[in-house]
């Protein structure tokens, strides 16, 4: 696929809508690689296409049924279906877009830039929940991109010792975790001295998930949070562990105003995982930074 701007089509916003000026998005490096070399399901493949599911604008609309205390609000919107002639298959990457109110996370005591993350961050505390994380558990995550980096702090957050591993440095450089290991230069079980609870695997490698089991304890479970074409993991020793797998789609409902209100109350921090903000007329430098520029973490572009 290639990238570009193009002017699209609103559909007709109904009575409970409201209209969005987009002021950020982001760029969901992993989603939106596959996308360009044509890895994803094919209702997502039928272009053109309107990416991202990570946008925080202003009210400036609301529909006949909606109360009008919702214009001028900030608000986050994980995607919009609201175009005509395109495929909204995500559709948050738009100067303006409209979604029904019930869709849209009211941004209140928030720091509205942050808000772009919500959706990862919702991502991750799913698979935290699905994993049981609790107070004096042992977890390794593996990977410190955006969600494996959230994945760490909500770990934490409910008491857990976490260890994480990464081979970029500038990303584990912004890790918040009891040990922090680069994979290129330090054996990781080695260093773990002793069996972990969970294994939250957030690189989308199976190569870094098999090196790593011999951590796990007996009867311990793993968390796939990245996304993978096929699984290829050794067999014999999820046999030996008895290992529990575990899987997470995406978030789970009610778990992005979880994670709105941990950014609101300062229980969850975030602002050190933008590390990149770009004028979205510089859509195709910005795409090409945050795809294959390992010390970009997060990128923010700047709509207004």
């Amino acid at each position: 696929g290639t990238l570009g701007l193009q002017t699209v089509t609103l559909a007709e916003p109904g009575p409970r809508a409201v209209m969005v000026e987009t002021v950020f998005t982001s760029v969901s490096a992993g989603t939106e690689r596959m996308l360009l070399a044509g890895q994803l399901p094919h209702p997502m493949l039928e272009f053109p296409v309107v990416p991202g599911y990570e946008t925080v604008g202003r009210v400036v609309e609301v529909g006949a049924d909606v109360a009008p205390e919702w214009l001028g609000r900030w608000v986050f919107l994980g995607g919009a279906h609201c175009f005509e002639g395109v495929n909204p298959a995500w559709g948050g990457q738009s100067a303006m877009l409209f979604a029904k109110v019930d869709r849209v996370v009211p941004l209140d005591n928030v720091e509205p830039v942050h808000g772009v993350l919500l959706s990862l961050a919702a991502t991750a505390l799913h698979g935290v929940d699905r994993l049981n994380v609790s107070a004096g558990q042992r977890i390794l995550v593996l990977g410190q991109g955006p969600v494996g980096q959230i994945a760490a702090r909500l770990a934490a957050q409910r008491g857990a010792w976490v260890a994480v591993t990464d081979r970029v440095p500038s990303r584990l450089a912004r890790s918040q975790a009891d040990l922090v290991i680069n994979a290129d230069e330090e054996d990781v079980v080695k260093l773990l001295d002793g069996p972990v609870d969970g294994i939250i695997e957030a690189t989308g490698s199976m190569d870094a998930l098999t090196q790593t089991l011999p951590a796990l304890k007996l009867g311990g479970a793993i968390l796939l949070l990245g996304f993978y074409s096929t699984l290829q993991v050794p067999y014999m020793p999820l046999f030996l562990k008895e290992a529990t797998l575990l899987t997470a789609k995406e978030w789970a409902p009610g778990d992005l105003l979880r994670c709105r209100d941990m950014l609101a109350d300062g229980t969850l921090e975030v602002g050190s995982l933008l590390t990149h903000r770009m004028p979205v007329a510089a859509v195709q430098a910005a795409y090409d930074i945050a795809l294959n520029d390992q010390d970009c973490l997060k990128l923010v572009l700047d709509w207004m």
